[in-house]
């Protein structure tokens, strides 16, 4: 059964002293979270000078892939449910002298995307969102022309053996993750929202980086003579 609200910030407000090595111990079993977090991040194309918001951002794991290529004159927002997560992430900003960071306490749901916006990234997260396709929507809406939407997040493989896919629960459990979550389907929202996408199945196809960008804006005809 997939957790309230309520019941995902108990949980995080528990994990996040240890959330960074306890997420990483899954390249035990040759999932290699770093490497898709980082995958998703590159797919959104990012410039120096740009601004991205991270949709559950947590501890700010992804911060150092999207600083270093947005550089001091971009903007990064992440946004997370969970106060906790927050203050490792602010940690994290202080540890680093990042002077272009603003962290905001906010359920997704309820989030106000800024205007023209230059990415939008999730990673783990979007899908323990009820609401994922409205905030997807609404990310799409905020983009700036050319600007994209990467999600990195699990879904239930098409065709895996049973097996697999309750171990895959099993293991993933601990970070909210339950298999009635398999009826949520960011990547169909980004699709809808987005027509230019791309998708990559990962891990067996347990896991996926989907990237949806917005179309760049048409100049507007000359009037006639």
């Amino acid at each position: 059964m997939a957790l309230s609200k309520r019941a995902l910030v108990d949980l995080y407000r528990r994990r996040a002293r240890r959330y960074d090595w306890t997420a990483r111990l899954y390249w035990l079993i040759g999932f290699a979270y770093d490497r898709y977090r980082h995958l998703a991040v590159d797919a959104l194309a990012l410039d120096p000078g740009d601004t991205v918001v991270d949709i559950g951002c947590g501890t700010g794991l992804n911060f150092h892939s999207i600083e270093e290529r947005i550089g001091p004159t971009g903007r990064l927002i992440g946004v997370d449910l969970t106060e906790a997560m927050l203050e490792r992430a602010r940690e994290r900003v202080e540890t680093e002298g990042w002077t272009n960071v603003d962290l905001v306490h906010s359920d997704a749901a309820e989030f106000t995307f800024p205007e023209n916006v230059d990415g939008v990234l999730s990673t783990a997260a979007i899908t323990l969102v009820p609401e994922y396709d409205a905030v997807i929507q609404r990310a799409a809406e905020a983009l700036a022309p050319g600007g994209r939407i990467s999600i990195f997040d699990f879904k239930e493989p098409e065709g895996a053996p049973e097996w697999f896919v309750r171990f895959m629960v099993a293991i993933t459990r601990p970070f909210g993750v339950s298999r009635d979550l398999a009826i949520r389907h960011p990547w169909e929202s980004v699709a809808c929202y987005l027509p230019e996408h791309a998708m990559v199945n990962l891990y067996g196809g347990f896991a996926y980086v989907m990237v949806g960008r917005k179309p760049e804006a048409v100049p507007a005809s000359d009037p006639p003579h």
